[in-house]
Formats: C-alpha cells, sequence, structure tokens
C-alpha cells in the first residue's frame, strides 16, 4: 500500500464562519474519524493537500499525518474517507480521513486494471469484464494499491478468474477462486468460425 506522508494543525474554531475565514487563509477544514479512537477537527494546507491528492490518482494511499497541537506533536495513520469540493470554484471546502491501524487486519475493495487487448478481441470477440474491484483483507501495508490484469493472451471462449490474481503473502482474497474477473465471448460470424476451427483470413503485410 503506499504511504505519503502530509502535515496539519489542530483546529479550534468551528462553524461556518471560521471555516469560510479558514478557507480563505489557505487552509482546508478536516476531520479525523475511527473506530474507539478520539475524533479530532484539523486544518491542513489546502495547497500541499490538494498536490497529495494529485500524486494519489484515485489510488488507495496511508496518509500519515503528523499533527502540530502547539508544542505538541504527534502522527496518526489515516486514509480518505470523503473530500467535499466546492462546485462552482472546483477548490476543496472540506476532508474527511478515517484512522487505521496498521497492525490489525482490514478488508478493503482494491479495483482491478485491466491491461492489453486480447486475442479474442482482435478476432472478433467481445471482453466482458465482470468484476471491477475485488475485496482483500490483511494489514494495510500488505494491501497493494490496485491489482493489474493483462488480458493480451486472452483467446475466444477463455476467462480470468480470482484464482488468477496476484495476489500478495498475508493477504486473503475474499472471492471463491472460480468466480470469473473477466471473459472473451463469441460475438461475431467470423468469431464463431474462428472458434469452430476455420483458419483466420491471413492480413496482407503493409
Amino acid at each position: 500500500m503506499l504511504q505519503i506522508d502530509m502535515t496539519a494543525q489542530v483546529r479550534r474554531k468551528f462553524g461556518k464562519g471560521a471555516s469560510r475565514t479558514l478557507r480563505r487563509a489557505g487552509l482546508t477544514p478536516a476531520v479525523i474519524y475511527g473506530h474507539e479512537l478520539e475524533t479530532q477537527a484539523l486544518e491542513v494546507d489546502t495547497k500541499s493537500f490538494t498536490k497529495t491528492l494529485i500524486n494519489l490518482r484515485r489510488q488507495h494511499a496511508v496518509v500519515n499525518i503528523d499533527i502540530q497541537d502547539g508544542e505538541n506533536k504527534q502522527t496518526r495513520h489515516v486514509m480518505i474517507k470523503d473530500l467535499q469540493v466546492d462546485p462552482l470554484k472546483d477548490t476543496l471546502v472540506h476532508a474527511d480521513f478515517w484512522e487505521v491501524s496498521l497492525e490489525k487486519p482490514i478488508k478493503l475493495n482494491i479495483p482491478l486494471i485491466y491491461k492489453g487487448k486480447s486475442i479474442g478481441v482482435d478476432l472478433g470477440g467481445e471482453q466482458i469484464e465482470s468484476m471491477h474491484s475485488v475485496v482483500l483483507e490483511g494489514k494495510i501495508l500488505d494491501i497493494p494499491d490496485f491489482i493489474e490484469i493483462n488480458v493480451s493472451a486472452l483467446k475466444i471462449g477463455d476467462s480470468f478468474t480470482c484464482a488468477n490474481l496476484a495476489i500478495p503473502e498475508n493477504v486473503t482474497l475474499k472471492h471463491k477462486p472460480e468466480t470469473v474477473c473477466v471473459a472473451v465471448h463469441i460475438l461475431s460470424a467470423k468469431a464463431a468460425g474462428i472458434l469452430a476451427g476455420e483458419e483466420a483470413p491471413e492480413v496482407a503485410a503493409a
């Protein structure tokens, strides 16, 4: 799992007026939530946080927040739970973080990223992606940001199941091995003929 570091200050003023004042000063109000853990109000530098979001590119990540509270400082490990954006200005309004343990197992939905173009599609088949994410369980730093599936070798009638996924050690896949992630099906008469054993037409060299 990707890790990113950022800083924040404890927020002591609340309400709409106080939040507007923060935003005018280039700060974004934020809150950390967590199971049986202290909820904490923060303020983060908007430019720095926006840069962090761009680097994330919507991937899962553990954000290590160094929180300054006067002379005291603590680090909390969180994931981004929710972001509120002004639809007119396209600027951050508020951020919610969810505190996570680095040692306790957690379940996460992890995206599947399909790469390549299958042989079957080139021959007239149709690629059907049945799954776009999978549930993994393990310590958060052992869980990948995403899982990549190369479909290039899939022929008409082939499928790629959960049993074929590259899952790290110490991480459990919460799906049956036979669950199909992606398959290539017959779409055209040309593809049906090839599947039945007819020779594919030769392609003239350029």
